[in-house]
């Protein structure tokens, strides 16, 4: 047995700076997952257009399912499958967390206090398809039916008649399924965080070139913690002359529009924060590259983890202590139009910055508990603070589930609305529509 578990942990650790294709990639998931049992789950949450499984290991004290208080995080790579660098670091991510567990006591809080999901591939059969790696583009960028899976999903300001992908479908319930609270999706092309609304109206701003959410200022700390903990990203220098980012960050929509991209779609419907991160100038650079990409990127995934821990957290429940699922839970003055709400165990996440905030708790049916919180920077303490709404006049469980918040597109209604009313008061305009979607 002793053996065994040597040979299971070398297998584990043996990971060479190569590209890793199917097989090999799979290989290795199930070596880590069998050297760490205790520590890591290993799952796949849907199959490709070619049959390929949708690998995704989950790492954490609790790794096999979700813990009260313990946020969910994930990092997503591939998903254009001649984007290549992300899919690799990825890997040398989770070696970095399995082998540091219990030696390092930063990664043992970082593990113990928060449940990582790692997908390295949403685009296995575009990566398998890359037969010639250029630095630019390929065929292997869209999935099998040739379809670019970054512009797939539902999205927020635009109607599409799109037939959604498998890959695409699996990623949508895996969001449902689970209380991710932070994101983040691994690309190349570029080197730059980009951060949502990749798509706009003139409601949030798309008339003066910035498609503003509610949680600005929570993505461009998210965008630029990535970017100043990285080597070079925070310089803003790009690819090339013609291509600056300030600080190594952008609005999405600022950088260019793009229709039905997953980081507004995990906002909008999934309540989780993502933003995108543009790791390579070459999309599929030479292997021999890849050291430095990890070396470079290495305290930045760790950091932009940590940020899981931003904001408030806590439980809704009724005077006997059962949890309310489907509470609505929001900062005031930061509402969404889809109502951001309590999860089966009547928990909810914010990510906000440090600062004082006013928490709007509302059960349907009941009046709104308000309470006034001030919110430390807890990064550091791997966790968020803790602030809890007991019900007092409710007096049962809930336990259906509200029908979720509709696929259409959202901020139409917006943009009809706006014409209405002047601008200084679009968020009374904002909270109007947001009731009216709820009802």
């Amino acid at each position: 047995a002793g053996i065994l578990i040597l040979c299971l942990a070398s297998a584990a650790a043996a990971l060479d700076f190569k590209y890793h294709h199917t097989a090999e990639l799979e290989q290795y998931l199930r070596g880590v997952h069998a050297a760490y049992p205790s520590l890591t789950h290993l799952h796949s949450i849907g199959r490709s257009v070619e049959g390929r499984d949708l690998w995704v290991l989950v790492l954490g004290r609790f790794p096999t399912h979700h813990k009260i208080g313990i946020p969910e995080f994930k990092y997503v790579a591939n998903m254009h499958g001649d984007e290549t660098v992300g899919r690799e670091i990825l890997l040398h991510l989770i070696d970095f967390l399995v082998t540091s567990y219990g030696r390092d006591p930063v990664i043992t809080r970082l593990l113990n206090n928060t449940r990582i999901h790692i997908m390295p591939t949403m685009n296995p059969d575009g990566f398998e398809a890359t037969k010639v790696p250029d630095c630019y583009y390929t065929r292997g960028r869209y999935n099998r039916n040739g379809v670019d899976l970054n512009r797939n999903f539902p999205d927020a300001f635009e109607n599409s008649s799109a037939r959604i992908q498998p890959e695409t479908r699996a990623v949508m319930d895996w969001i449902k399924n689970e209380t991710f609270v932070l994101s983040a999706n691994l690309h190349g092309g570029a080197l730059v965080a980009s951060y949502t609304f990749d798509n706009g109206n003139p409601v949030t701003g798309s008339l003066k070139g910035y498609s503003r959410s509610p949680d600005d200022d929570v993505f461009i700390h998210l965008a630029k913690t990535y970017s100043s903990n990285h080597a070079s990203m925070y310089k803003g220098t790009g690819c090339d002359n013609r291509q600056t980012f300030p600080e190594g960050i952008t609005n999405g929509y600022s950088w260019y529009q793009l229709e039905g991209g997953m980081q507004d779609y995990n906002y909008v419907w999934g309540q989780c924060f993502e933003i995108t991160l543009e790791l390579s100038c070459c999309k599929y650079p030479p292997e021999d590259q890849l050291g430095k990409f990890w070396r470079d990127n290495k305290v930045a995934l760790i950091e932009y983890i940590k940020q899981v821990h931003l904001g408030v957290k806590g439980q809704v429940t009724d005077k006997n202590g059962n949890p309310i699922p489907n509470a609505i839970v929001e900062a005031k003055g930061r509402p969404h139009v889809c109502p951001y709400r309590t999860n089966e165990q009547g928990e909810y996440f914010l990510l906000l910055l440090p600062g004082t905030y006013v928490i709007n708790a509302t059960v349907p049916g009941f009046k709104s508990m308000l309470k006034t919180v001030e919110i430390p920077d807890n990064t550091g303490n791997f966790s968020a603070l803790k602030q809890d709404f007991s019900f007092p006049e409710v007096s049962y469980k809930i336990s259906s589930r509200v029908a979720s918040c509709p696929k259409t597109p959202l901020y139409q209604e917006l943009t009809r609305a706006s014409a209405a009313v002047k601008p200084t008061v679009h968020v009374l305009a904002l909270m109007t529509i947001m009731l009216a979607i709820f009802k």
